[in-house]
C-alpha cells in the first residue's frame, strides 16, 4: 500500500507536465491558426480548475481549461505566450467580436448570424 502511494506521487509531476504540454500544444496551434500569435489570461473557475482565456493576434478568442493553476501557467510558459493579468484594457481591447457573439450575448442561443468570413 505505501509503495502505490509513493508511485502515485512520483507519477502526479509526470501527469501534470503531460497536461501543461497537451495544452500548450493546443494554445500554440490556436495562436498559428489565429493570426501567428496570441496573449492569454488565468481565472480560477469551479473546482481548482483554471480558464485560460486566449486571444489571438487577429483578435480570434477562445477558452482552454486546466485542471489547476500551475498546470495552466506550466502550459502558457511552454507556449510562450504573453499572459496578462486581467481580461479587461489592452487584452480586452484586442478582442474582435462579431454578428454572432453579439447575437448569443443578447440571449439568441440557437440559429444565430455566423461571423462574416466563418465556414
Amino acid at each position: 500500500m505505501a509503495d502505490d502511494t509513493k508511485q502515485a506521487a512520483a507519477d502526479a509531476p509526470r501527469a501534470d507536465n503531460k497536461r501543461a504540454a497537451k495544452l500548450a500544444k493546443q494554445i500554440t496551434a490556436f495562436a498559428k491558426s489565429h493570426g501567428g500569435g496570441a496573449e492569454g489570461q488565468l481565472a480560477h473557475i469551479a473546482r481548482g480548475s483554471t480558464r485560460i482565456a486566449l486571444v489571438g493576434a487577429n483578435g480570434e478568442w477562445g477558452n482552454l481549461v486546466a485542471r489547476d493553476m500551475e498546470t495552466a501557467r506550466e502550459a502558457a510558459r511552454l507556449a510562450g505566450i504573453t499572459l496578462h493579468d486581467d481580461f479587461d484594457g489592452e487584452l480586452a481591447a484586442k478582442v474582435r467580436t462579431g454578428p454572432y457573439e453579439w447575437s448569443r450575448m443578447a440571449g439568441i442561443q440557437i440559429g444565430g448570424p455566423r461571423n462574416p468570413g466563418d465556414n
